[in-house]
This record gives structure tokens, C-alpha cells and sequence, in this order.
């Protein structure tokens, strides 16, 4: 198999192997990392598509992460998808009315980052032995709600690590507040934020290249990565699940092998819908990758316009993991259709930091044409979730919702025939309030877990044992800062 190697989407750095890659998380510049080349695996679907989830998954991750034995592959993909997860499928392809539904939140902490944040400990603590690293890892990751808790829960009391992790204070549900301050281990830190989701991401990033701080950490035995889809060990297993619903859909004969389909995917910081384009570059069937995004509508605007602008009002939402205004993931497609000109792309994302805003050329644009994007509101995102409820008895949480809002709009503007598979990225029970509006039900009784219980009568689907684990659990994590000390929590925490 060739070797594929990793390089900055801004040029500075030497080329790196692919944990190597995993153990920095970004790069010295700042930049992401990239394959210098993408896989061009030969797969025969007819072969794929009898593969269990775990076999799938090491046929996808191997042609990305090449320096891994198989032997060190196969043991980590078989820690990471085992009984964390609550049906042997791992992730579902349910069929509910136009559109078939790709349940990704049946890991431990029931949304789509248990996918890859179930997997990423044990890739990372393989690749320190690999690299014969000595100094203890600190995991350091801003989360808009869901990577928190999975990253927690996949790192707490993993020997030889430690786990730092900053959330937006007001800007999360309180299940998923709670499941995060609630976390048990001794190597874990959470830290609520008075600012954004942006803001804990920019200051998490911030942080990763603070000289003072590296030399700091490096003289006390530490280093840092990350658990962020920055980090190229967070979005390789993410490839692998598009490849699992395009196999499904073949096994159950829905389609024909080479068949293309579309994937409808609410999106925040890019990273999952990524992962879609990358499995295409590998051969996937796939004809649209439908970028969905709630009312913060960065992401609609510059498919739209070829503008990324971030200059705009920040909103709050009932899908609170996509509200995001700056992207990270967007830059490894940039670099892509930049043709991997890696001084272009520094010298777009400069003016993003320094403007707030950037301009691709119409040549870049042309990189596009696997995306189609809409905005749906909040009213829109409800629609869809009442009227597939209604008509199916089937419920989605709000982030589905929204693309599943969307992928009606790219229907009836497009009339596009293709089978739509709508990749459903979290539990309904971590958005009670919301998901009970939706569906005509009152939901005034502030207690989330009451409104899980009556959830539950409904819609007649278990609650995950994690709202459940919750619930009981005692508060754990108070701390809360502004987002200029947040250095002084990763220094306070790790005793610096």
C-alpha cells in the first residue's frame, strides 16, 4: 500500500506520517493537516457491502492512516466499536418517508462524535508508542456541545493523557451541559466560557501556538493535541460511515452498485460533510453532498458567493451545534480546490482572521460543484420534524431537523431523483425542550430530564443511558471564565 503523508494547509512544517499528524492535532503554523495525496483504493462494493461495521471501518481508515500495522489498526477500531455502543449495526440506516436517516448517535454519549471520538484514544495512544513519546498528552478541544462530551468520555482515565475542554456556558442544552460537568476521571477538566463557540475555538487555537505556553509544557513533561476535528485523526473514521450507508443501500437493494446517492448534512464546522467529500475522492458513488446549515448561514452564503464572511450577528439557536460562524474545516477544502497551493490558502485564511472575511476565485469556485447549500430557520427545522413525526412516527433532534428541512428545499428547487440519505447526528433526548415544541407537545417544565421522561411516552424509543447516567450524576466541573483566562485553566489544571 503507498505511504500517505501529511502536510499544513499553510505550507509551513515538514511532511509528517499519519500519527504523527494525530499526535500534533494542527499543525506549528496553525494550518490543518492534509494528505499530500488522497487513496484511490480499488473497493468492489459487492465485496464491502457484506462487511460488518468494524471490517468496513478498518478497509476505509487503513488507506489514510498507513504507518498503523494492521495489527495496531484492527486493535484500535475493535476497542473503539464495541458494547459502547447500544446496537450492533452501529450506525443505523433507517428508512422514514422520502429520505433514509443515518443514525450515528448510538455510541456512549448518543451523537455522531462517538463515531470518531470512540476511536481517536486509542489511534493516539498507539501512535505515542509509535513515536516513542515520553511526555504526557493533553488533549485540549472547544466544543460547540457534543465533541466535549464524547472527547470526555473517551479520554477520561485513558493512562499517559489529560483532557481540557471549553464550552460556550450559554450556548449549549442543558443535557449536554450536563453530561459534560458531570464527567468522572481523574485527568479531566471542563470549563464553561462567557463567549461563543467561536471564541472557546479561536482560544483553544490561540493556546495550541503560544510559544510561552508550548515551552512551559514541553519543561514540565506535556504536550498537547487536540480532539477536534482538526485533527485529522477525528475526521479519517468519519469517512468510513458514508462508505457504510452507500453499503446498505446496496445490500438491501435500493440501489445499483455505482448508483449515485446524495447526503444531507447539518453543518457547523465542516468537518463531518468533509469526511463525505473525502470518501468520494476515494471512489464513493455520490452526486450531492447537501451543506445544511440553521440561521447562522455562513456556510450558504459563500457556496452561494464564493464569500466567506464571518463578519455578521452571532444567533443563538435550537441547534445549538451549528451555530458556529467560523468553520475550521473549511480550510482543507480550501486548500483542495486551491489545487494544494498552500501560500494561497495562508494567505486567505490572514484575511479571515485579520478582515473577518475572504474571496475565493471563480477557478476555486469551480471546486465546489459536489455542494449544494441551504439555510433552514428555526421554524423550518420544526416543519420537518413535525411533519415526519406525524407522518411516520419517526423523531429526529434539531440538527436533523434542519437538514432534513434543507434536503426537502434541495428536492423541490432541483427535482433531483437520487436516493437522499439525511446523516442524523444526534439523539432527540439531548434536545428535549425543542424536539417536544416540534412536534406540537408543551415543554414549559424547566427540568430537562421531566421532558425526557415525557419524551419517552411518546415517541415510544428508549432514552440513552447517558441522559439517564446524567440525571443521577453530581456536578463535578463548575468553572467558568472568560475567554482571555483561558490559559490560566490549562495552567491551573495541569499544575504549571
Amino acid at each position: 500500500m503507498k505511504q500517505i503523508t501529511y502536510v499544513s494547509t499553510r505550507g509551513g512544517g515538514e511532511e509528517v506520517t499519519a500519527s504523527r499528524a494525530i499526535l500534533n492535532g494542527i499543525a506549528a503554523d496553525g494550518g490543518l493537516y492534509v494528505p499530500t495525496e488522497l487513496p484511490k483504493p480499488n473497493w468492489d462494493f459487492d465485496v464491502l457491502k457484506e462487511m460488518d461495521y468494524r471490517e468496513l471501518a478498518y478497509t476505509v481508515i487503513k488507506e489514510f492512516l498507513t504507518d498503523y500495522t494492521e495489527e495496531e489498526l484492527r486493535a484500535c477500531i475493535n476497542a473503539a466499536y464495541d458494547k459502547k455502543f447500544d446496537t450492533p449495526e452501529i450506525a443505523p440506516l433507517v428508512k422514514s418517508g422520502d429520505f433514509r436517516y443515518l443514525e450515528l448517535y448510538h455510541g456512549a454519549t448518543a451523537a455522531f462524535k462517538d463515531m470518531a471520538l470512540s476511536l481517536l484514544p486509542h489511534l493516539l495512544v498507539t501512535a505515542a508508542k509509535k513515536n516513542r513519546i515520553k511526555e504526557k498528552i493533553v488533549i485540549l478541544t472547544a466544543t460547540s456541545g457534543d465533541t466535549g462530551k464524547a472527547a470526555l468520555a473517551g479520554f477520561a482515565d485513558v493512562p499517559g493523557t489529560g483532557i481540557v475542554v471549553f464550552y460556550p456556558k450559554y450556548g449549549v442544552s442543558k443535557i449536554q451541559e450536563r453530561q459534560m460537568v458531570t464527567q468522572t476521571g481523574k485527568n479531566v477538566c471542563v470549563a464553561g466560557i462567557t463567549g461563543n463557540f467561536d471564541d472557546a475555538q479561536t482560544g483553544v487555537k490561540k493556546i495550541f501556538t503560544d510559544p510561552a505556553m508550548l515551552e512551559k509544557l514541553k519543561k514540565n513533561g506535556y504536550r498537547f493535541s487536540s480532539a477536534n476535528s482538526i485533527n485529522i485523526g477525528r475526521l479519517v473514521p468519519q469517512v468510513a460511515y458514508y462508505v457504510w450507508a452507500y453499503c446498505r443501500l446496496l445490500k438491501e437493494g435500493s440501489i445499483k452498485k455505482g448508483e449515485e446517492i446524495n447526503f444531507a448534512v447539518p453543518t457547523g464546522n465542516f468537518g463531518n460533510i468533509l469526511a463525505g467529500f473525502y470518501a468520494k475522492q476515494l471512489g464513493l458513488p455520490v452526486h450531492k453532498f447537501i451543506c445544511a446549515s440553521n440561521d447562522n448561514r455562513v456556510l450558504t452564503d459563500f457556496f452561494e458567493t464564493g464569500e466567506y464572511n464571518k463578519n455578521r450577528k452571532f444567533i443563538l439557536t435550537e441547534s445549538p451545534s451549528m451555530d458556529i460562524l467560523v468553520s475550521s474545516n473549511l480550510e482543507r477544502l480550501i486548500y483542495h480546490i486551491a489545487g494544494g497551493d498552500a501560500a494561497r490558502n495562508a494567505e486567505l485564511m490572514k484575511d479571515l482572521s485579520n478582515k473577518g472575511a475572504y474571496t475565493i476565485t471563480d477557478v476555486m469556485k469551480l471546486g465546489l460543484s459536489d455542494f449544494w447549500a441551504g439555510a433552514a430557520s428555526t421554524e423550518e427545522m420544526r416543519g420537518a420534524i413535525n411533519s415526519v413525526f406525524k407522518a411516520g412516527h419517526y423523531c429526529m433532534d434539531t440538527h436533523t431537523g434542519v437538514a432534513c428541512a434543507v434536503a426537502e428545499k434541495y428536492v423541490e428547487e432541483t427535482g433531483d431523483p437520487h436516493v437522499c440519505v439525511v446523516v442524523s447526528t444526534a439523539s432527540p433526548y439531548k434536545f428535549t425542550a425543542s424536539v417536544l415544541k416540534a412536534i406540537g407537545e408543551d415543554a414549559e417544565d424547566d427540568d430537562d430530564f421531566a421532558l425526557a421522561d415525557r419524551l419517552e411516552k411518546i415517541i415510544g424509543v428508549k432514552q440513552p443511558a447517558t441522559v439517564t447516567t446524567a440525571r443521577k450524576s453530581p456536578v463535578l466541573h463548575d468553572t467558568v471564565c472568560e475567554t482571555e483566562d483561558m490559559p490560566k485553566v490549562v495552567e491551573h489544571f495541569l499544575g504549571l
